[in-house]
């Protein structure tokens, strides 16, 4: 049993898992922000367990490949070493899980705090959307947002 599971979640099938798996997370978050649902599922610790896991699931298998981690800081020396350690599937895999856990976290703050400022559901569904396509411009068009409705700019909240 354990092993059929070990056998089906190869680094394709893994993707493909985590990306339709993130998607009804990220259509809770946009149109049902305020619902027990984004409360409970999406903006709390379970999305990031899930994620983790198959983080470490990845992290597994690639030990047993002979995966060489040590390898993996020479990303720090030049763009050319980083490129190099995306031709193993493995690494690309594992950094798009953790690009993946760090839009959906973000997306999760940006509704929290969205909350807290009374800011309108249908304005934050924009940076929502695009933090969940590429991160940090959304998360900037809702501080952008944020400023407007606070009408101070804050640095450090």
């Amino acid at each position: 049993m354990i092993e059929e599971i070990y056998n089906y979640f190869t680094i394709e099938m893994l993707y493909y898992w985590v990306n339709l798996g993130v998607l009804p997370l990220w259509l809770i978050l946009i149109f049902f922000p305020n619902s027990n649902l984004s409360r409970y599922f999406v903006t709390s610790i379970f999305p990031i367990l899930i994620l983790s896991g198959s983080y470490v699931f990845i992290l597994y298998k690639s030990y047993l490949n002979s995966y060489d981690f040590v390898n993996n800081f020479s990303l720090y020396l030049g763009i050319d070493r980083l490129s190099d350690l995306f031709t193993d599937r493995s690494y690309l895999m594992m950094f798009w899980i953790h690009f993946i856990s760090i839009n959906l976290f973000t997306g999760g703050w940006i509704v929290r705090d969205s909350q807290k400022l009374s800011i309108n559901k249908i304005l934050v569904s924009i940076p929502l959307i695009i933090t969940y396509l590429i991160g940090p411009i959304g998360l900037f068009f809702y501080w952008l947002i944020r400023i407007f409705y606070t009408k101070s700019i804050n640095l450090y909240d």
